[in-house]
């Protein structure tokens, strides 16, 4: 089978599998289309695992990081204990890290602080990083503005988007739920946009939009699972497998087969992440 999809965002490392149901879910993905799959950090333990599980398989690379549901108490001993995962040979990216106003289960103060002691860390690090945002109201482009990560030094450390030209700032945002000219707007400023699987959501016309306007070489298809599962399996766990429903719907609206959705995808998430 070839291997021609990249989950540039899963949850491998959810704390609700048992190591039997881990290992059996490696070996899905293992036994499908999905190449790579980028096992994305939401806490301290959770990071851990993600370096675990990345050690454990080749396709399997790991991000580190705390979610602003965890963001309470966020102190400079868990940024270094990030910083000292960061360094771990499989992990590639600072992440997930950002601000959700919508369930608000930490201070929107700690949310705020976590957020820019983590992309300090980022940025300090020179590494990509993986952004949450849920209904921030404006304030996480805002402090990514504010605190460097679209400067002209960050940029500097890597090459410009080989199709638009664009200076890139290794900066995603993570299951976009934005408009098109919210997404244009990131993208400009140097940003790259995941899709995940709203987009096949029968009312979603937003993210749809996003999916059609947005230039190729700036997307990333992603899963969030075991969270966010596409048409037609809803209702059911979402695993790394279902990114291939993502992919097929963005070859749908932009008019493009789906192996060309695929090669773009995989190639833009490798040069994303510097897998070579």
């Amino acid at each position: 089978m070839k291997k021609i999809l990249f989950d540039s965002h899963a949850h491998i490392n959810y704390e609700g599998y048992t190591d039997s149901e881990r290992t059996g879910l490696m070996d899905l993905i293992e036994g499908s289309e999905v190449g790579f799959v980028l096992d994305v950090g939401f806490d301290l333990a959770s990071s851990r695992q993600a370096v675990a599980d990345a050690a454990s398989r080749d396709w399997c690379y790991a991000a580190v990081g705390i979610h602003p549901h965890d963001a309470g108490g966020v102190g400079a001993e868990d940024i270094d204990a990030l910083r000292r995962l960061a360094r771990e040979p499989k992990v590639l990216a600072i992440g997930e890290i950002g601000l959700d106003y919508y369930r608000d289960l930490s201070p929107r103060g700690e949310q705020r602080d976590a957020f820019k002691r983590q992309l300090a860390l980022g940025l300090e690090l020179g590494l990509p990083i993986t952004i949450h945002d849920r209904d921030s109201g404006g304030d996480t482009i805002e402090i990514l503005k504010t605190e460097g990560a679209f400067s002209d030094e960050r940029k500097r450390r890597f090459a410009p988007n080989p199709e638009t030209g664009i200076l890139d700032a290794r900066i995603l945002l993570h299951c976009f739920s934005g408009s098109a000219e919210q997404a244009a707007e990131y993208i400009a400023l140097g940003a790259t946009i995941s899709i995940a699987g709203p987009v096949t959501y029968k009312n979603n016309k937003k993210t749809v939009g996003v999916a059609a306007a947005a230039p190729l070489s700036h997307l990333l298809i992603e899963t969030d699972a075991p969270y966010l599962t596409p048409e037609p399996k809803r209702g059911t766990k979402n695993d790394s497998t279902n990114v291939a429903y993502v992919a097929r719907k963005i070859a749908e609206v932009r008019g493009l087969s789906y192996e060309e959705i695929a090669a773009a995808t995989m190639a833009n998430a490798k040069r994303f992440l510097n897998i070579q």
